[in-house]
C-alpha cells in the first residue's frame, strides 16, 4: 500500500464540518502544504518504524537486570555450579549480556586467557547489534529537513511564477496560499528532524549504557573465574578479596 496516496485519500475523506478542531487544523495543514508533505510522511513513517523497533528491542528483547543476574552467576560459580550458570544464561537467549557471560563460562576450564578471548569476541559481536540502526535517525533527520526545504523552494517558485498570470485582486490570495505551502513544508520537515534527533540522543545514550554494563559484567566474570581458580572457593572469600 502506498503510504502517501493512502494519507492523501484520508485527508480528502475528512469531514469538512469539523471546524475549529485539532483534526481539522491538521487536515488543513497537510492540504495546504502541497505534494512534498506526502513525501515527508514517508520519511516520518521510516523514522517511527526505526524508533519503535529499537525501543522494543533494547528495552524488552535485550533487557536484562545486570545486578541480580551477576549475583546469581557469582553464587553458582563460587559453589562449583558452572553448568547451572550456563543454563541461567540460556534462560535469556536474546540478551547480549547473557550471551557474553555464557561465552566466558563455557571456557571456564580452559584458563584465563581463553576466557578473556571468548568474552572479548562475544562483546565485539554483540555491541553492533545493540547500536544497530540508531544512526539511521540522524540521516533521516537530515533527509526530512532537506525535503522540507525543497518543498518550501518549489512552493515559492510556483507561487511567484503564477503571480504574473492572475488579476491583481487574486494575487494576494495566491501569494498567501504559496507562502502557506512553503512554511508548512519547512515546519513539517523540521518537526520530523527534531523528533529523530531527540530519539537518536536517547537511544544512543541507552545503547551505550548497555554496552558499558556488558563490558563491566564481563570484566567481573573474568576476575571471578581467575579468583576461583586461585582457590577462593567460597562467596565469603570472594567478597573479602573484592
Amino acid at each position: 500500500m502506498n503510504l502517501p496516496y493512502a494519507f492523501a485519500g484520508l485527508l480528502a475523506a475528512a469531514p469538512a464540518e469539523s471546524h475549529g478542531g485539532f483534526g481539522d487544523s491538521l487536515v488543513s495543514f497537510f492540504k495546504d502544504g502541497g505534494p512534498f508533505m506526502y513525501v515527508n510522511i514517508f520519511w516520518l513513517a521510516c523514522a517511527i518504524a526505526v524508533i519503535i523497533e529499537r525501543i522494543v528491542t533494547l528495552m524488552f528483547r535485550y533487557n536484562l537486570n545486570a545486578g541480580p543476574f551477576m549475583e546469581q552467576v557469582t553464587k553458582l560459580v563460587l559453589t562449583g555450579n558452572v553448568d547451572r550458570a550456563v543454563k541461567l544464561c540460556g534462560a535469556a537467549p536474546n540478551a547480549p549480556l547473557a550471551k557474553v557471560i555464557r561465552a566466558g563460562l563455557t571456557r571456564a576450564n580452559r584458563g584465563e586467557l581463553e576466557v578473556a578471548k571468548a568474552v572479548e569476541e562475544s562483546i565485539l559481536e554483540q555491541s553492533p547489534r545493540i547500536g544497530a540502526r540508531i544512526g539511521w535517525l540522524w540521516s533521516l533527520a537530515n533527509i526530512a529537513t532537506l525535503f522540507g526545504l525543497i518543498g518550501t523552494i518549489i512552493g515559492l517558485i510556483g507561487t511567484f511564477k503564477s503571480l504574473g498570470n492572475v488579476p491583481a485582486d487574486q494575487k494576494q490570495a495566491l501569494l498567501s496560499a504559496g507562502i502557506s505551502e512553503a512554511m508548512n513544508n519547512t515546519a513539517f520537515g523540521l518537526t520530523i528532524a527534531v523528533t529523530c534527533i531527540v530519539f537518536h540522543l536517547f537511544l544512543t545514550s541507552y545503547s551505550r549504557s548497555m554496552v558499558e554494563t556488558m563490558e563491566l559484567s564481563a570484566l567481573k566474570l573474568e576476575n571471578l573465574l581467575a579468583r576461583k581458580s586461585a582457590g577462593e572457593t567460597s562467596a565469603m572469600d570472594f567478597e573479602k578479596s573484592a
